[in-house]
């Protein structure tokens, strides 16, 4: 692979303030040396060393690549309908994931493949670099197994969730399914997963429940990460801190005690706001938790039902416009807070030795991600020093 020089970059977002100005780290007619899949240089563009090639930024800007860290991307089905009917005054509960069970179960392998693979490249073509993805909606040992497999062909990053919602055919047996899901269904899925997740929220599992899944899925070496109050306040974050959870998801419905408790922590607070816009709920409250000194990311959570949206700018915008949070946060959020939220020290950050995940905005700064809400503006990406869009 030969070595590639970008130079003439306007602003560049390293996320390390060793590099330059503010938590963005950011420097000012930079460059970035490629070499070998990794950053090989960062630094002023006039003392750039040679490289095989030369990439001129032209006075734009270049940022690590997203790191979406939740994603729900194996699934087949549509639920406009449903998305509709919510835009027309119904509310949104968890048991709508159980249509999407459905239409996941019927399908092949390679329909689940090609959807997967149509999500991921979309994602890529918006500067998304590292993707998580969870199973979920199959909820049978075979399908929660058949989902991660498929998944591992595409990111590292998978996430065992078989207790999404209750298996339909144990909606009379609660604890069976718990059961399934601490016993042969974690056998089969372990070996394809890095992490154990449960939707611990009112018509999922409640905090008894999700502690017995979290705790088989530590048992068989899986990394806890936890739903946590989405839908109403709830046992989940303070379960997933309790529990060293790497990041609690969603944080819509915290009390006093749960902010200090995830600022007393290493676990991420990961924000979903796609969620509240695709179902008109209540944003989380970042500023909240920011002030408090809790570590937050930002991520799609992109899914049929409830956020289906791939563009981790448009979830900057709207972190932005709606949770208070500044322009620097939001997008440091979408790098290096999914990062931590994965705790991946590789990814996320421009620095020589990081991988080589970099986008190009068509735009001087960062800060026009949430200026020019909904205007594609990546222009090039990198992943692992390859351009891929």
């Amino acid at each position: 692979m030969p070595s590639t020089l970008i130079t003439g970059i306007g602003t560049l977002v390293t996320n390390d303030p060793a590099h330059g100005t503010g938590p963005l780290g950011a420097l000012t007619d930079a460059a970035v040396v490629i070499d070998g899949g990794t950053v090989a240089w960062v630094g002023p563009a006039a003392g750039a060393p040679a490289a095989d090639e030369v990439f001129d930024a032209a006075g734009r800007a270049l940022l690590p690549g997203w790191v979406d860290s939740h994603a729900h991307l194996v699934f087949a089905g549509d639920r406009t309908a449903e998305f509709n009917a919510r835009m027309s005054g119904q509310s949104y509960s968890a048991g709508g994931i159980r249509t999407t069970v459905a239409a996941t179960r019927a399908a092949a392998d390679a329909e689940l493949d090609a959807n997967l693979a149509r999500l991921v490249r979309e994602a890529l073509r918006q500067g998304t670099t590292l993707v998580e993805c969870k199973s979920g909606y199959g909820l049978t040992v075979e399908d929660e197994s058949r989902a991660l497999r498929i998944a591992s062909s595409y990111t590292p990053e998978t996430t065992y969730l078989g207790a999404h919602v209750v298996a339909p055919e144990f909606a009379d047996d609660p604890a069976g399914y718990v059961e399934l899901v601490t016993g042969p269904m974690l056998d089969a899925c372990a070996p394809y997963a890095r992490w154990v997740d449960v939707f611990c929220e009112k018509g999922a599992f409640d905090g008894d429940q999700a502690r017995a899944i979290l705790t088989a899925g530590i048992e068989r070496g899986l990394i806890p990460r936890v739903h946590a109050n989405q839908l109403t306040y709830g046992p989940g974050v303070q379960l997933a801190v309790e529990l060293g959870a790497a990041s609690a998801d969603h944080c819509t419905h915290l009390t006093d005690e749960d902010v200090a408790a995830l600022a007393g922590s290493a676990t991420v607070a990961t924000l979903l706001p796609g969620a509240e816009f695709s179902t008109r709920a209540v944003y989380p409250d970042a500023r909240r938790l920011l002030d408090a000194g809790a570590v937050v990311a930002l991520s799609t959570d992109c899914n049929p039902g409830s956020s289906f949206t791939s563009s981790m700018a448009f979830c900057i915008a709207v972190a932005v416009r709606e949770m208070g949070m500044t322009p620097d946060e939001a997008v440091w959020a979408a790098t290096a807070g999914g990062a931590r939220a994965l705790r991946r020290t590789d990814v996320g950050t421009v620095r020589v030795g990081a991988r080589a995940d970099l986008q190009l905005l068509d735009a001087p700064s960062p800060v026009h991600l949430a200026y020019r809400p909904g205007v594609p503006l990546t222009a090039a990406v990198w992943r692992a020093g390859v351009r891929e869009v």
